[in-house]
């Protein structure tokens, strides 16, 4: 019997929000891990300098950058577009692009409601769209079984299981995306042999969290509550993606992976948490 492996030579992967933090310590991953990859960002700016970034040291033609809006259905397709442009194919779809809003419930506006929808949970299900359309086109001329289906890993939250104070709209939009990973997981790998899998990241400092994580009550309460005593790592995150994505998570379906410390099944303890540096 062949051991499982997690290479993903000969695979190509699309990483929405793939230009900083968890989006693109995924994207590295994937690529250190043998894939091709077309990584996707809003800004034209910040999209070429991390394909630069990710292709330096790596052989030709490993990296393409797509200028991505996932709000816009006409921008996914043509990053899907890119991918088969660029590489033949596309195998793997990882939804990371995602937005934030802090802001008391009652003060939320309908249009910043919709504004966080439309990225975290629209915009997701778009790229899955999108990418199953061109699989089912891949499958119409696979040679193999190993040529045929793909992968989706979308990026979730601790609040698609649990509610955090004034962050509504996330939360919802996160909700959301978990039960669409579930319903996808159902559906497609039967039709079309893709396996549908969320991850479910805990408390990573990245640009815009950091300064409250590191120094504010905020941060203080959730390492309390976190038995692993530390805030993560993008690249935590990453490994799991890369297992999910790979040949040795291909029974995985309709799961989401917690990698959050233990924060979603903490009770009470005496545990004092440890200075973050």
């Amino acid at each position: 019997m062949a051991s499982l492996t997690f290479d993903l030579t000969g695979k190509v992967a699309l990483v929405t929000g793939g230009t900083s933090g968890i989006g693109l310590a995924i994207a590295e991953a994937l690529l250190d891990h043998g894939a091709k990859l077309v990584v996707g960002s809003r800004s034209a700016d910040k999209v070429l300098a991390a394909a630069q970034q990710l292709a330096a040291g790596r052989g030709p033609d490993t990296v393409v950058a797509a200028q991505l809006d996932v709000a816009d259905p006409a921008s996914v397709d043509s990053a899907i577009a890119t991918a088969v442009e660029s590489f033949g194919r596309v195998d793997i779809l990882v939804n990371c692009a995602g937005i934030n809003l802090k802001k008391p419930s009652l003060e939320l506006t309908d249009d910043e409601h919709r504004a966080v929808f439309n990225v975290n949970y629209f915009g997701a299900f778009h790229a899955c769209q999108a990418f199953c359309k061109q699989v089912i086109k891949q499958n119409e001329t696979a040679a193999t079984d190993a040529q045929r289906g793909g992968v989706i890993v979308n990026i979730c939250s601790v609040t698609s299981f649990l509610a955090l104070s004034e962050v509504t709209a996330y939360a919802a939009s996160k909700g959301a995306l978990l039960a669409l990973t579930r319903q996808l997981a159902v559906e497609w790998p039967r039709l079309y042999g893709i396996h549908v899998n969320g991850i479910a990241p805990g408390f990573v400092p990245a640009d815009q969290n950091r300064e409250i994580l590191r120094s504010g009550d905020r941060g203080r309460r959730i390492l309390e509550n976190t038995p692993a005593q530390r805030f993560g790592s993008p690249d935590e995150i990453a490994a799991a993606a890369v297992y999910l994505a790979s040949d040795a998570g291909r029974f995985v379906n309709g799961a989401c992976v917690n990698v959050d410390g233990g924060f979603m099944i903490h009770g009470v303890s005496d545990a004092e948490p440890h200075d973050q540096a």
